[in-house]
């Protein structure tokens, strides 16, 4: 057969098919165990998270009264939030999402994810339960924590909190490195985020799963953060053999605060030759009416699957991966 012939074939083995069902099937029976209501929200919305780095797809949907501008979800974020506010208490979803720019061995532009809620729960909690989670999915150690500043620390040789621009580029050429020529050198929070990628996340959950958490103040994203000095944004994620699985924050509650995040947000998209997104929401409504005090994780279950395959790619555990969609 031509290389046109096999594309309608699926890229991923029926074993691999079957061992990703099942661990579809182990995750819904954990979260039912632990009291978990399962969700659905809308995967095309007029709402959108306003991320320096995600970038959406964008959908023109025709009405009788014209055109309404909708957008594919980066994460059901927005839509889990605004259930917490009506009344949800423990909440879950298993749903897809979209992010465009995102495609190689570890990304697909479509891909599965599974978010979760729970009204109380803070960093400690949510960490606790985001490590019992993964143990019963890919059947290894309980994760160990460890700091962001440890982390840096331990493998770059710098306080993340402390260190300027001039110290993070020193060491990164030290080491033989040159950031990409598109990267803004100025830019404190790119050259941490360089540094990660080449130095730290490598090195992440090896032995066993390890979960990084209290980020730079600056990386907050919808995380709430804690006063210092210095300031540490709750935010926290699992690493398992040097891949990212999961990312969670202890929620921000405080409207104005998202709302200046994302004027901010905007202010850079637009210097870095991005279009702005519409910064109104639903979820701001939701918030000024009152978000409880919670935390959230999103976990890329695809990840999980390549993880527990022994794949190389997400290519060998989709069906039809972006290139055969």
């Amino acid at each position: 057969m031509t290389k046109d012939q096999c594309d309608y074939l699926p890229s991923a083995s029926w074993p691999v098919l079957r061992l990703r069902a099942t661990l579809l099937r182990t995750l819904r029976e954990f979260f039912h165990q632990h009291g978990f209501l399962e969700v659905e929200t809308p995967i095309l919305s007029a709402d959108v998270v306003v991320d320096r780095h995600l970038e959406p797809f964008l959908v023109d949907f025709a009405t009788g009264a014209g055109t309404r501008r909708m957008w594919l979800q980066t994460s059901p974020e927005f839509g889990m939030k605004r259930l917490l506010a009506a009344g949800g208490v423990a909440i879950y979803q298993v749903t897809r999402a979209f992010r465009q720019a995102e495609q190689g061995p570890r990304h697909n532009p479509e891909f599965t994810i599974v978010e979760w809620y729970r009204r109380g729960d803070g960093p400690d909690e949510a960490m606790r339960f985001l490590a019992e989670l993964c143990e019963v999915l890919l059947g290894l150690a309980p994760a160990e924590r460890l700091s962001y500043q440890a982390a840096f620390e331990r493998h770059v040789g710098v306080d993340p909190h402390t260190a300027d621009v001039a110290r993070l580029e020193e060491v990164a050429r030290g080491r033989g490195l040159s950031p990409p020529a598109s990267m803004d050198a100025e830019d404190r929070d790119l050259w941490l985020d360089f540094l990660l990628v080449e130095f730290v996340e490598p090195r992440l959950g090896q032995d066993r799963p390890v979960i990084l958490y209290d980020y730079p103040a600056s990386q907050a994203a919808l995380a709430h953060v804690r006063p210092g000095p210095p300031a540490m944004a709750e935010r926290f994620e699992l690493y398992v053999a040097g891949i990212e699985l999961a990312n969670g924050y202890h929620e921000l509650l405080d409207a104005s605060v998202l709302r200046q995040r994302n004027r901010t947000n905007n202010a850079t998209r637009r210097a870095e030759g991005k279009p702005s997104l519409p910064e109104a929401s639903r979820l701001l409504a939701a918030m000024d009416h009152g978000l409880p005090a919670c935390a959230g994780v999103a976990l890329g279950f695809d990840r999980v699957v390549m993880l527990a395959a022994g794949a190389a790619s997400l290519d060998e555990v989709l069906a039809f991966p972006f290139d055969r969609a």
